[in-house]
């Protein structure tokens, strides 16, 4: 079976900037996401520059049967994963009682539970082939987030399984590294609802940016990477920050996000 490089959530954004990286490094991609057409677009351009072009799987990942169908593929395509990344994701923004309930637990399905499933599916191939996953949370995951709780609380999950995971694989000689970035122009900001009305330049990185580092860090074996030094100083200092203070600062970032 051949090996490919699994990317879900790669029709746009960050997702797909990975799939440009990973496309220039020689990795055959099997590419998922909801959007045909998007995906399409991708695997065109893609080949355009020269790169094998991605095999596609149009699929919607909140169904509970996403996994299996991603198995079934791989099978027929007689193909297996060396590489796993898990980019797909979407946050809501507005108070947690206010936001449909249904909804909210669809970002828990698709953030934290698909995420799992596919980071736990394939360990024997990504373990025979000495490869990796690469798990996508952020710089939220760092802290609590009045405003957008269950998003930010998603995230302290694939922060905290990720890291957990990494030491666990380690030893099988499996690589698991976290990417947390910070605020990145793409498509989240529109789907969460957010109205972004100053830019915030020194933590904005742009999705290539944030993609190759975290290819990169992926590559060497790291557990975390948090693109960018303005980034990387907050969470460093969020640790030294009283939780009050934190949860204060984040809930005062919303309402005025929100105004």
């Amino acid at each position: 079976m051949r090996p490919v490089t699994l990317i879900t959530g790669a029709s746009a954004g960050i997702g797909s900037a990975l799939a440009h990286v990973f496309a220039r490094h020689g990795h055959e991609l099997l590419l998922i996401a909801r959007r045909e057409q998007k995906l399409a677009e991708l695997a065109n351009a893609l080949a355009a520059q020269g790169h094998k072009r991605p095999l596609l799987l149009p699929l919607d990942l909140a169904r509970p049967d996403a996994v299996e169908r991603i198995r079934l593929a791989l099978a027929s395509l007689d193909v297996e994963p060396e590489y796993v990344v898990n980019n797909a994701g979407f946050g809501l923004f507005g108070a947690a009682a206010m936001l449909d309930l249904n909804e909210q637990l669809g970002m828990i399905d698709l953030n934290v539970r698909l995420l799992t499933e596919l980071s736990l599916a394939f360990i024997e191939p990504l373990q025979r082939r000495r490869g990796g996953i690469l798990n996508v949370a952020s710089v939220a995951g760092f802290l609590p987030g009045p405003g957008m709780a269950v998003y930010y609380a998603s995230k302290a999950y694939v922060l905290s399984f990720s890291e957990a995971l990494h030491r666990e694989l380690k030893p099988r000689g499996v690589r698991v590294t976290v990417l947390c970035p910070g605020p990145v122009p793409t498509e989240f900001q529109a789907r969460a609802g957010v109205k972004e009305t100053r830019k915030q330049p020194l933590f904005t990185q742009p999705p290539e940016r944030v993609a190759q580092e975290g290819y990169r860090g992926l590559m060497g074996g790291r557990r975390l990477v948090i693109p960018g030094f303005a980034n990387k100083l907050i969470t460093f200092l969020l640790r030294l920050t009283p939780r009050e203070m934190a949860l204060s600062g984040v809930e005062a970032r919303q309402r005025y996000r929100q105004s």
